[in-house]
């Protein structure tokens, strides 16, 4: 016999559970496992069953309660295992040793976790007690706020044995295995920031520092915006020691967290105040690569100067090697840098004197932030306070960041902890300039628009140097900051020649020395210009210098353009575009116009109207000329700078491109969602006016089909996002909806702003079938979040719509999910009706897949009403609507459900052998979600350790899934 409350509340006896009957009494029966061999009134049994005035006859109800309970223990031979239920006067005791009541294992097996001297026999007790868990605590019973507070008590304890494990793993330098574990109880528990800081840092230690310090930003966000808070101690000093660089591995600590069993009225631990959330748009790229001035190999060295006379700082501390190392946010040092040796001199002489600020100013693609980081690397020593970065984007698509943002980098990069950064932009740059008052720190403003920009991030020490980067020339900060202004104009001949040489080679350059000096004459010095030429001669040996420099010299108004601003990127551009062949610049043109970050060839024959062959050929021919990279095989990008110049040469093709490419989403999410869910409803018909691709994708197979949706998820949603500024909301809301196999596989993983696009385009379009599909997917978006309520809220009005709609189909999906939410509000009648529902429309729309699902929700819900007979009927039925080869994770839940069934009928048999054939078909279809289900029932059920080895290792991939 074992009593369980980590999960249902369940008395597991040889023969199966026993029948509890309603949840008030499962509660009686929590209650008083709680205080186990510690009598318990009935006024507190009261309070756990009611959570409002109790009604006048609680006492008979109580006591017909336990006579019942009592009663099913004595038919279980509960004697035998030293179990009784005793009446003391006003109160009653459940007497059971320690080790029958699960909750009481989980102690002791935490007790010796803390006994244990070796990391890797911690981790085996540690792991054995979170075995112990079926779901959450006290499921079952009805929630009063005695148990209620004791569920969250038990919640919390294990959530902290979770969050040692991961440390103890990381003692063992088992980060990957640490981070996995963290992953699935941080989707579960977003706004537990203990759990985020500890993901974070297994991240971080495992290689993955991007990971974590997105993992800080969307925690960071999430409690603005759910609770109004900053970043608490523990998350705080994590995101600040991975800012820093510290591997520090973590310690196992001494005491292990105790997991008493809490008492029926113990009250729930109350979440720790924090300050108001900071306000701003997101974290700025302080430490993200150097902007598009940064010149690649070969773009401009020069000879190394001398270091500026400076005034010593004012007893500056000595870095002793326990001492944190100075902070540098500064990007690495430019590649294949060339010549500019008297702007470096000019830099070095501006950064002389007391708090200078030095203004590099040019036009774009000239080289400033190359010059600007050039001169910091090779100054280095100047500043054991270290160096900061950050790049203002004053002149990019993707708009400024806010200027608290920057500070908040800035302050975090400098120590303080994120809950002590001021909300406000001046109070933010107060402290900043406090803080660098007395220090030696370099600061390099890259990207600046404006003068008013750059003046609250200037450091506040007179031993601080300031570089600003600049395509304007910010008079304005000349006259109130005395800015030293270094002008950066385009190469000489010479330094242009040197670049060349650097990508040629010298034996070339000085084969043809006139044809190479007029080359970088007729390039008008610009580094960006001569990178294109160099590359075009690089990749044609046969060509000559002359000859090239011979086609350039026709080029009319070309200097006239190099010397003018951003036109100077665009007549580089426009020397390499001229020598493409007509597809290739047809290709060119269109990309210009793509909405997402990258494309294959069937996203570019898409935009370019042609085929994928024809379009991976232009796009093998613009990679040579370097107006596309590719990142990976089949996956091209374009920089911003070049996408925005493609999309300069032909705008009016900038709506037929656009339905291109969404035509071509559709239809290549409509062949994977095909091959990912085999047999489901497709949606939709197709868009008025649809523009079939000359090809679409093919998928092998389901693994294939998730991963493209996977990697084209962004993509996919700016072109939802592009289709919905352009008025195309009847692409907007399909593009989403297609998605819909990777919503269902990762279904927390933040999809409710995308569909909350696609209802704005469904009404936008007025159109009642959009409308209900898009409410159907989304309510169940919300339920699987914990929303209950919203979801149900919108859910109401999805079946309505649909039949508005003629949609019968839409109907019975919109009903079925409605049943899923109520079920879950505890409207099990209201939901068992709708699932009916629901199995009728499908059959007579003779639609096999949704009765599937229809029956499937049904029989768990009459399994749930202990209706087994029904439950496996229904369950029976719809096993027989699918062809053996498909719904391979439908029919493992539904076998699971028939297993579930057989044992509620006291058939263990067969009960045990359809849950092991559902693990076992989940587990061949890699539905590790099913297996864990199939076998946790089966753990439950039966000593056969085979099954707890195959639940741990299923449970383990699941946690690990991306």
């Amino acid at each position: 016999m074992e009593f369980r409350l980590l999960g249902t509340v369940t008395v597991e006896t040889h023969t199966g559970p026993l029948p509890l009957g309603p949840a008030k009494r499962r509660s009686l029966l929590a209650a008083l496992l709680l205080s186990a061999n510690t009598p318990v009134s009935v006024g507190r049994l009261t309070d756990s069953l009611w959570d409002d005035t109790p009604p006048s006859q609680a006492r008979s109800v109580i006591q017909g309660h336990v006579s019942r309970l009592r009663a099913l223990l004595v038919g279980a031979d509960a004697e035998a295992y030293g179990v009784e239920l005793a009446t003391l006067g006003d109160a009653y005791v459940l007497r059971a040793p320690e080790t029958l009541v699960d909750a009481q294992r989980f102690e002791e097996l935490l007790m010796l976790a803390r006994e244990q001297r070796s990391p890797g026999d911690t981790v085996l007790m540690l792991r054995e007690a979170l075995s112990l868990w079926q779901g959450p605590a006290l499921s079952g019973a009805f929630a009063g706020p005695p148990l209620k507070a004791a569920a969250h008590s038990l919640e919390e304890s294990r959530l902290a044995t979770v969050e040692l494990l991961a440390r103890t793993y990381g003692t063992l330098g088992e980060h990957h295995r640490a981070a996995a574990l963290l992953s699935a109880e941080t989707a579960a528990h977003p706004l537990r920031e203990s759990l985020a800081a500890e993901l974070m840092l297994a991240l971080y230690r495992a290689g993955r520092q991007s990971e974590a310090l997105d993992r800080f930003h969307r925690t960071r966000r999430l409690l603005a915006d759910e609770l109004g808070i900053d970043p608490g101690p523990k998350l705080a000093d994590a995101y600040a020691l991975i800012l820093r660089g510290n591997q520090g591995p973590p310690t196992v600590r001494a005491r292990v967290p105790a997991a008493p069993a809490a008492p029926a009225g113990a009250a729930a631990a109350a979440p720790p105040a924090g300050a108001p959330a900071s306000a701003g748009s997101g974290p700025a790229p302080v430490a993200g690569p150097p902007s598009s001035d940064v010149p690649a190999p070969g773009a401009g060295t020069a000879e190394a100067l001398p270091a500026p006379r400076r005034p010593p700082a004012s007893a500056p501390p000595a870095v002793h090697p326990a001492d944190p190392l100075p902070v540098d946010l500064l990007p690495r040092a430019p590649r294949g840098f060339q010549g500019r040796a008297a702007e470096l001199a000019a830099l070095t002489r501006a950064a002389a004197g007391e708090s200078p600020v030095c203004l590099v100013t040019g036009p774009a693609g000239v080289g400033k932030t190359a010059l600007a980081l050039q001169w910091a690397h090779r100054n280095e020593a100047l500043f054991p306070d270290g160096r900061l970065f950050a790049d203002l984007r004053g002149f990019s698509e993707a708009g400024e960041p806010a200027l608290a943002d920057v500070l908040r980098e800035f302050l975090l990069a400098l120590g303080v902890p994120p809950r002590r950064v001021p909300e406000s932009a001046p109070a933010a740059a107060a402290l900043f300039r406090s803080l660098t008052g007395r220090r030696r720190l370099l600061v390099v403003l890259d990207n600046a628009r404006d003068s008013a920009t750059v003046r609250a991030l200037l450091p506040g020490g007179t031993d601080c140097v300031t570089v600003v980067t600049s395509r304007h020339r910010l008079e304005g900060l000349i006259a109130s900051d005395a800015a030293r202004p270094v002008p950066l104009d385009t190469l000489e001949a010479d330094d242009g020649t040197a670049l060349l040489a650097g990508v040629l080679g010298e034996e070339r350059v000085l084969a043809e020395p006139v044809a190479a000096r007029r080359l970088a004459e007729l390039c008008g010095g610009l580094p960006l210009a001569l990178r294109v030429t160099a590359a075009r001669l690089a990749g044609r040996p046969q060509w000559s210098l002359a000859a090239l420099a011979d086609e350039l010299a026709d080029e009319r108004g070309r200097l006239a353009f190099l010397d003018v601003d951003d036109t100077g990127v665009a007549a580089a551009l426009r020397l390499t575009v001229q020598h493409l062949p007509p597809d290739a610049v047809h290709q060119f043109a269109r990309l210009g116009h793509h909405p997402g970050g990258h494309v294959d060839p069937y996203a570019a024959a898409a935009l370019a109207g042609t085929d994928p062959a024809a379009a991976a050929a232009a796009l093998e021919r613009l990679a040579a000329a370097h107006l596309v990279s590719e990142t990976a095989p089949g996956r091209w990008v374009l920089h911003d700078l070049v996408r925005l110049y493609a999309r300069g040469l032909d705008p009016a093709a900038a709506r037929e491109a656009l339905i291109g490419i969404l035509d071509h989403d559709i239809a290549t999410a409509l062949a994977a969602a095909d091959t990912a869910e085999p047999g489901g409803e497709p949606c939709f018909v197709l868009p008025d006016g649809f523009h079939r691709p000359a090809a679409v994708r093919d998928f092998a197979d389901r693994a294939e089909a998730m991963r493209w949706l996977a990697g084209e998820r962004e993509n996919l949603a700016l072109a939802a996002q592009a289709a919905r500024d352009a008025g195309l909301e009847d692409r907007a809301w399909r593009i989403i909806l297609l998605q819909w196999p990777q919503v269902v596989w990762r279904v927390r993983d933040n999809w409710t702003p995308l569909l909350e696009l696609a209802l704005e385009s469904a009404r936008a379009g007025q159109d009642a079938y959009a409308e209900s599909r898009v409410l159907t997917l989304l309510g169940w978006v919300l339920t699987e979040e914990g929303r209950a309520g919203e979801a149900a809220a919108l859910l109401e009005r999805s079946p309505r719509l649909a039949r508005e709609a003629g949609d019968p189909l839409g109907e019975a999906t919109a009903l079925i999910n409605l049943a899923v939410v109520r079920a879950e509000l505890g409207e099990l009648p209201a939901a068992t009706e709708n699932c009916a529902r629901a199995v009728e429309l499908a059959r007579r729309e003779e639609d096999r897949h949704t009765e599937m699902l229809a029956l499937q929700h049904l029989a768990r819900m009459r399994l749930t009403e202990r209706r087994p007979e029904e439950a496996l009927a229904h369950a029976r039925t719809a096993l027989d609507l699918g062809p053996e080869h498909e719904e391979a994770a439908r029919r493992s839940l539904l076998l699971a459900i028939c297993g579930e069934a057989h044992l509620a009928l006291g058939e263990e048999d067969d009960g045990v052998r359809l849950l092991d054939r559902a693990a076992r078909e989940a587990e061949d279809a890699g539905y590790d979600e099913g297996a864990v289900r199939a076998l946790e029932v089966l753990v439950r059920t039966t000593a056969e350790p085979s099954y707890r080895i195959r639940h741990e290792r299923s449970a383990l991939r699941l946690a690990a899934a991306p």
